[in-house]
Parts: C-alpha cells; structure tokens; sequence
C-alpha cells in the first residue's frame, strides 16, 4: 500500500501566482506548486536550513529537500526558456496556528488564525478579495455574476485589481475558477446553497449580502468594519426585475431555484 502523503504546513499563499517573460506571455507552461514555492521562499529568501523549513513545514528533511530540487528545476526552466510560471495547486493546509512554531515566530489559535466573524489582522497582510461586479458595484447574484473584480492586498492595502470575465461559468465553475486565481475572499451579494457550500470547500471565505461599491466593500472589509450577512440565501430560479437578493431575504427564500 502506498504511504499516505503528508499535508506540508504554509503559512500563507503566494502574493503573486503568476510569472511571464516581460513583454509576452509563453503558451509554454510551468506548474509550480505552492509547498514548493513555499521551500524556495523559506530557503532562499528567508535563508533557513532544509531541517528548519522541515520543522516549519511539518514534514521530513528529505521531502523539503525534494520538493526545493523541483521548485530550483521548474523555475531555471522558465528562466531558461522563457516560459510563463503559474503557482497553483500542492498538498498543503494554511497554518492554523495549532503550531507551537509558526512562521519563524511563536503564536497561538488566536494570533495566526482567528475563527470569528471578523477577518483576522495577519490573514489581511496578504490577501487575494474577489467581488462579484457590475459597473463598480457589487453585482447581486452570484450565479450570474458576468466579472469578478480581483484585489491584491498586502499588508491591509490594496496594491493591484484586476477585472476577470467569467466567459459564461456558472454555480458549479465559479467556485472553481475563483480557486484558480487564488482568491482567499468571496464579497458578493446572494448566493445560493450549493454555491455557498462549494465556496466552503475550496476554503474561501465568503461575505455574502453586500450591497453598494465593490472598492467600498473592500475597503470596509479591510478596515474591519464590512457590513455583510453570513446567513444569506438565494434559492430561487427567476428573479424578478429590480429584486436585489442581497437585499431581500423573505423574497429569496421562495421557489426553490438557485440564485
């Protein structure tokens, strides 16, 4: 029987999950897994020893030493042959602060990771925020949404955006493809069950009946004081000309549809 492989602790997702030769973009692709990005950040960057990125980590010395060999590999590749670097994917769990060693730096449950309804200060360092969008504000159905607008935050300011067609997906792919640009946060207005659940799944979190500017949702979000609603639902099929589903629950709840 194969031995099960170890979930290798990261303490945070890469800021930027994309790297392409300047001027161009190469239909030539290399996947680089965020625990090997996370052993040539610890390694290089932060100069630590294979043992210590091993005990930071969670898993063995020889597997930090494998997957940094494969990171090195992948990235002299792309510099090599001018190919675009996307960071994705891997076996990894977000430090939950459960470590008595955690990011160079003693923590607790409440320090690294908090588990209420607010959005804890470090997670904000660096955070990736999606927010259904329609013309500047908060689009009302999540289902329908034709863009997300995607903000890059670091340190509790934003420092990029970016406007992303959904070409179309709906329910079942939005949650999906909100995973494949890395997004941490999901603002949005109504949203339906299964939607919410998929969401869930793919470990983003969701503020769900917002209404209003997208860039002052974000805004509020990243001061600590967004005004959302964790209980939202959206379950009907037809909406009905003018109805905001963030907006009104009773209304929402009829039919039986999705949002």
């Amino acid at each position: 029987m194969a031995r099960p492989i170890r979930c290798r602790r990261i303490c945070f997702e890469p800021l930027y999950d994309s790297f392409a030769p300047c001027g161009m973009e190469s239909a030539e692709q290399v996947s680089l897994m965020v625990d090997e990005f996370e052993t040539i950040r610890l390694i290089d960057y932060e100069k630590k020893t294979h043992e210590q990125c091993a005990k930071q980590m969670g898993v063995s010395r020889t597997t930090v030493t494998e997957m940094y060999e494969r990171a090195r590999t992948k990235i002299a590749d792309c510099i090599v042959h001018g190919k675009t670097l996307y960071i994705s994917g891997g076996n990894y769990t977000l430090c939950d602060g459960s470590a008595w060693d955690c990011c160079g730096k003693k923590c607790s449950k409440a320090g690294c990771a908090e588990k209420n309804q607010g959005v804890d200060r470090k997670e904000l360092e660096r955070m990736k925020i999606a927010v259904t969008y329609e013309n500047g504000n908060v689009f009302q159905h999540f289902g329908h949404t034709e863009q997300f607008k995607v903000y890059h935050t670091l340190d509790g300011k934003i420092t990029e955006t970016q406007i992303i067609d959904t070409n179309g997906n709906g329910h079942g792919a939005l949650a999906g493809m909100l995973l494949s640009l890395g997004a941490n946060v999901l603002i949005c207005g109504g949203i339906g069950g299964g939607a919410k659940m998929a969401l869930a799944e793919a470990g983003i979190k969701l503020y769900g009946g917002v209404s209003g500017s997208a860039d002052e949702a974000v805004n509020a979000l990243l001061a600590g004081n967004l005004q959302f609603d964790s209980d939202v639902q959206c379950n009907h099929h037809e909406h009905h000309e003018g109805h905001h589903c963030g907006e009104d629950k009773n209304h929402c709840m009829g039919n039986g549809g999705k949002c």
